[in-house]
């Protein structure tokens, strides 16, 4: 009578080499529909968002359902004013921005003396900065974009487009520049701060081992830690 062959073992480095091929499916399957890390290049959403802050975008936000009962697992939202989005720059191919939406489509917006009205009426914007005290007129024609950045229409926000702004209002570079965004254009929602530390502005762009070298080493004595796992409102 032969003898029942015992079943082969795997090997410690079989089992080692799965759960890292898993990890990794896993890691691109949701950093690829759900999740994507960020930097923050710019102070243009200061203080909301801070140069240095590493963000996760909520990339199913305000995505369109693509799965059965997707809603169910990981719910979505319609884009309303005061959300802050992710976006794909429109002149800058590659390029992602975020800004706080302002204004929806079928809203008649206007910026009056820095003051934000919508349909005729104040907003309130407790999460806005003006850093720059000088408040320039539509007489000022010597100061064409301070004008623009401090007066604006009114104008009508078209369907499937949203008008954003920066909460640091007289940095940024916005719809009152470039134009309305269209809702395709919308990436996802920032979510969540996972690191944040006190960087330069635009330093992304110090791409030289020596300045990545920098970087690296400033991450810890430079860090925010009160900032790390903070949620973005």
């Amino acid at each position: 009578m032969k003898k029942a062959k015992k079943p082969r073992e795997k090997s410690t480095f079989r089992d080692y080499f799965e759960l890292i091929a898993e990890t990794m499916i896993f890691v691109f399957f949701v950093m690829t529909f759900i999740a994507q890390a960020s930097q923050v290049p710019t102070s243009s959403m200061e203080d909301t968002i801070l140069i240095g802050d590493f963000l996760i975008i909520n990339k199913f936000a305000y995505s369109r359902t693509v799965f059965p009962f997707e809603n169910v697992i990981l719910p979505r939202k319609n884009i309303e004013k005061k959300d802050t989005v992710v976006f794909k720059s429109l002149e800058e191919d590659g390029k992602t921005l975020v800004k706080r939406v302002i204004a929806t489509a079928g809203d008649k917006i206007e910026i009056k003396s820095k003051q934000v009205y919508i349909n005729e009426s104040p907003v309130k914007e407790e999460y806005k900065a003006h850093k720059d005290n000088e408040t320039f007129n539509k007489d000022d024609y010597y100061h064409y974009n301070g004008v623009i950045r401090d007066n604006f229409g009114p104008v009508i926000v078209p369907s499937g487009h949203c008008f954003v702004m920066g909460d640091n209002r007289d940095t940024s570079y916005d719809s009152r520049y470039w134009g309305f965004l269209p809702l395709s254009k919308i990436k996802g929602r920032p979510w969540l701060i996972y690191f944040s530390y006190d960087a330069e502005e635009n330093s992304h762009l110090k791409t030289s081992l020596g300045e990545r070298l920098k970087k690296l080493v400033s991450y810890i004595p430079k860090a925010r830690w009160k900032r790390i796992l903070h949620v973005i409102n």
